[in-house]
């Protein structure tokens, strides 16, 4: 095995194995607490849905390199391919849509007196369910072009013009089409990050606030209730940090290697770090943050 593929490998499999069992660690905790735990909350449900979402990156995104590094032919074939492409793009859209949804439930919940947003705040987990339902709804069918024009190589004509995506090929589509998609991820995107800028920026405000007042009324009634509003705050925050930090690192990467042209085994290893970076690290960020998680272990 050449040198680069094995980096590759020690880095999807040092982000890929610990990201499965934090998001599994993340999953089975929030199902606990909204099946059988008495406090049932409607952010155990975005959280379970954020594990599932980053579950499905981190497996289709595995399968892809591992087909890629082992020089597998045909290993996906056409339905493969274009299951393992589709569901990387689609999860990905779920996870913009979930931690975004999560930053805005926390934001309106961390402040009350923001009355037009506490109507839409859900107050249990079943009002939850239509939010992600339409979060399904709109990445299925943003990725829905993918399902034409993803082949496998064993399938491809060679006359026929097409991208390496690792291990699969996508079709050039019409531009009609090309720029529709595009356009409706970017319209997607740029919604759904704006809402984290502002919940983001709200929290902060909040957090600052709420130090000032602790420092003015050292109060051991206000103290005490307050940590674990405001570790849970924390955590989203770092959270949104993580996620930006991730998205913007690949979309600068990935728009400098489509402008220059350039594909070494470099860049391709930071683009995978960087695509499973957020899926990978997000849900120690929460374990971390969240005291009832090794609590809840340490009980079983």
């Amino acid at each position: 095995m050449k040198l680069n593929n094995i980096i590759h490998t020690i880095i999807v499999l040092s982000l890929a194995g610990p990201g499965i069992v934090g998001n599994i660690l993340i999953f089975v905790r929030h199902i606990y607490t909204s099946a059988l735990g008495t406090e049932k909350r409607p952010v155990d449900l975005i959280l379970i849905h954020l594990a599932f979402s980053n579950m499905i990156i981190i497996c289709t995104t595995g399968i892809r390199d591992i087909a890629t590094m082992f020089y597998f032919k045909n290993f996906l074939g056409d339905i493969g391919c274009k299951a393992v492409v589709y569901l990387a793009r689609m999860a990905r859209g779920l996870s913009i849509c979930t931690t975004c949804f999560l930053s805005v439930v926390q934001a309106v919940t961390i402040n009350p007196r923001a009355t037009i947003w506490t109507k839409v705040k859900p107050q249990t987990s079943w009002q939850v369910l239509p939010s992600l339902l339409l979060f399904w709804m709109v990445n299925i069918l943003i990725s829905a072009n993918l399902l034409c024009y993803i082949k496998a190589s064993g399938g491809l004509n060679t006359s026929v013009p097409a991208t390496f995506i690792g291990h699969c090929y996508m079709l050039q589509s019409r531009h009609v089409i090309k720029w529709l998609f595009l356009s409706l991820m970017t319209l997607r995107d740029v919604i759904f990050q704006s809402l984290m800028g502002w919940s983001s920026g709200s929290m902060a405000l909040h957090l600052y606030n709420h130090h000032k007042r602790v420092l003015y009324l050292h109060s051991s009634r206000f103290e005490s209730n307050s940590p674990p509003e405001i570790r849970a705050t924390w955590s989203v925050l770092i959270l949104m940090a993580c996620f930006l930090f991730f998205y913007w690192v690949d979309f600068i990467l990935s728009f400098y290697t489509g402008f220059t042209g350039t594909h070494d085994s470099i860049s391709l290893n930071i683009k995978t770090f960087l695509e499973l970076g957020y899926a990978g690290f997000s849900p120690y960020v929460l374990i971390n943050r969240d005291a009832r998680v090794p609590n809840a272990l340490h009980a079983h």
